[in-house]
């Protein structure tokens, strides 16, 4: 299989952008208030947020412990975990998920709670379950150990940019997913997946590459220790050996 998905694979990616929030009305900080969707353009590119009500309205001391999340990383993360805990079968998108669930989320300093209902309704509190998700949101100031090349460059001297990790932590997550749908669904292919996700075959393969990374890299990316420049694009259609991997990229793992 990893042949066949080699030879559909390029060496390029345009990562598409969902403007829609996936978890629109379902996101709280640990004091209560909603959390709204925003974003920010950067170098032509919209980069999605939640952000505290209160944060908003100007009333910084009565928002919560967290007040400003990237969506991509808090939605892969979510979708992920319910789909781990209702045993959801690949094939379901994730939109379905949200709709079947109706999940409550609330952000914590150090986990994101998930409130779902175990009959597809969460207003029920006796009928619910909580899903605790381990997390911690990666601040701008904290220092890291960056993975270094073997030849330093100036700009990889500093960490991945915290909305290229949410991205790619997303499209391995994905790429996991649409894998194990191919191996499990014996009528599944690229193209089926392609047409339900409104994406090109090309795409789906590219984005499937990503889950034969290295367990190390996958580390490295969730951590936030890869350097500036390795993203989506660069990890995609990777060498099938792992140390292979780590040598294309110049990094002593």
């Amino acid at each position: 299989m990893q042949a066949k998905l080699s030879e559909q694979l390029t060496n390029h990616v345009k990562a598409r952008v969902n403007s829609e929030a996936l978890l629109m009305g379902r996101v709280s900080d640990d004091r209560g208030n909603p959390m709204r969707t925003s974003h920010a353009l950067k170098s032509g590119i919209k980069y999605r947020y939640y952000v505290s009500s209160a944060l908003i309205d100007s009333r910084r001391d009565e928002a919560g412990s967290v007040s400003r999340v990237p969506a991509i990383e808090i939605e892969s993360l979510v979708v992920r975990a319910i789909r781990d805990h209702v045993g959801s079968a690949p094939a379901v998108d994730d939109r379905s998920i949200i709709a079947a669930h109706q999940p409550e989320v609330v952000i914590h300093p150090k986990e994101i709670t998930i409130q779902i209902g175990k009959d597809g309704d969460a207003e029920s509190s006796e009928a619910c379950d909580v899903i605790r998700v381990r997390w911690q949101k990666q601040s701008s100031k904290r220092r890291r150990e960056v993975l270094l090349p073997a030849s330093p460059q100036s700009d990889k001297n500093r960490p991945i940019r915290s909305e290229t990790r949410a991205t790619l932590i997303a499209a391995i997550a994905r790429g996991r997913r649409w894998l194990e749908e191919l191996v499990q669904d014996q009528h599944a292919s690229p193209d089926s997946i392609a047409h339900r996700e409104g994406c090109s075959p090309r795409r789906v393969t590219m984005t499937i590459s990503l889950a034969f990374l290295s367990p190390a890299l996958v580390k490295a990316a969730l951590e936030g220790r890869l350097p500036r420049g390795i993203g989506v694009t660069r990890l995609c259609d990777m060498p099938a050996e792992w140390s292979r991997q780590h040598q294309a990229l110049g990094l002593n793992l």
